[in-house]
Order: structure tokens, then C-alpha cells, then sequence
């Protein structure tokens, strides 16, 4: 069955609402440019409302040399990187890597070939200035060549009226949700968070895969 992230979480009870619903994780942003950043501080209270079993994600923005204090700190499983790092700046991170691919051009198949395979690729906008969570989907047939290399986390404007046709499109390994499920940057819609979980429960046979 596909994963689910739910990402750009800031408040501790829309993170105990994702993961209810079915969130297999959730993300929280420390790029202090970020509408949706917070602190060492909120993510471990956010970590303390989760129940066992759900990852917790950190994403970071030209900050690998941080991202290993900062969660260690906060108690984080996974640190996502969405800036311009090369391999050899996380390759030998000793905690599970997300590399974000912004796709702009058939261009993002040869730079997810370049993530490490230890790495998991996510998908995404190209957008230098926000860095993810733009609301903007991305093309999905470009997503599907690049998920029929590797196993991939699609992302890009991905909200419950557009995610069927994504998933049978791309047959990504999990989904990364932020602004479609948002009401406003960092707070989180209880109405679109069950609409897109409940999209996915009622649509199972459609988002296994062959």
C-alpha cells in the first residue's frame, strides 16, 4: 500500500490528527526561511503527541552539517534535504536520507540517478526561492520515469482531487503532502486531511502495486 507524509506539520494536535487518519509520517520544517518552520524545542513536543510507529521527519535546507545535531535533539528519524547538497555532503550521514529532486525538465532523471541508492528520492516543484511546499504539481511523466528506476516519494500540489490520477500515473513507493492540506502555511485543514485519507481508503485497489 502507498505511505503516506504528511509534512510542513507545526502544531502538535494536526500531527496527532495526520497520524490517526492513517500517516505513516510526518515532517516538520527547520529552514528558518520557511513559512512553516519551527524550532528544536515545538518538534519535540510534536514527536511527544505521536503515537509508536509513526517516522518523524525533519527537512532541512543547506543544513546537513545541522540537520544530524538538530535531530538528534528533537528525537527525528529521517532528515530530508531539499537545498543544493552534493552526495558526498550526506552520503555518510548515519541516519536515513531524503534526497528532494526539484523537477523542471526531463533534466531531474539524471540528477535522482545521482542520489546514492541508501538514499530515498523525493520528487518535487523546482522552486529555488521556497524551497517545497509551493502548491504546484509537478510532471508526472517525468515522475514515472524516474519512478521506474527507483522507488520514489512523489510530491508537487498533490491535494484529494488530483491524487488518484498522480498514483496511477507514477505508481510512486509514497505520497508527501503539505499545502494541499493546508487552510494556511503550517496549519493544517482537519476537513482535507480526512478527505485525502479517506480518498485512499476507499481507493485501495488503485494504488496497489503490480
Amino acid at each position: 500500500m502507498i505511505r503516506v507524509k504528511i509534512c510542513g506539520i507545526t502544531r502538535p494536535e494536526d500531527a496527532a490528527l495526520a497520524a490517526d487518519l492513517g500517516a505513516d509520517a510526518i515532517g516538520m520544517v527547520f529552514w528558518p526561511k520557511s513559512p512553516r518552520g519551527i524550532d528544536v524545542a515545538r518538534a519535540r513536543e510534536i514527536a511527544a503527541s505521536l503515537p509508536p510507529f509513526v517516522t518523524t521527519v525533519g527537512v532541512f535546507v543547506n543544513q546537513t552539517h545541522e540537520a544530524l545535531d538538530i535531530a538528534r535533539a528533537a528525537g527525528l528519524d529521517v532528515v530530508q534535504l531539499h537545498g543544493d547538497e552534493t552526495p558526498e555532503s550526506y552520503r555518510d550521514l548515519p541516519i536515513r536520507t531524503i534526497r528532494a529532486v526539484g523537477v523542471s525538465s526531463a533534466g531531474a532523471v539524471a540528477q535522482a540517478a545521482r542520489v546514492p541508492a541508501r538514499t530515498t528520492v523525493l520528487l518535487d516543484a523546482h522552486d529555488p526561492i521556497r524551497r517545497g511546499g509551493t502548491g504546484q504539481p509537478i510532471d508526472w511523466s517525468i515522475a514515472e520515469a524516474i519512478a521506474r528506476q527507483r522507488p520514489v516519494i512523489l510530491s508537487g500540489g498533490l491535494n484529494a482531487g488530483n491524487l488518484l490520477l498522480a498514483l496511477e500515473t507514477v505508481r510512486p513507493t509514497a505520497i508527501d503532502v503539505s499545502s494541499g492540506v493546508e487552510s494556511v502555511p503550517g496549519v493544517k485543514d482537519p476537513a482535507k486531511l480526512r478527505e485525502l485519507f479517506d480518498v485512499l481508503r476507499h481507493s485501495s485497489f488503485v494504488i496497489r502495486h503490480s
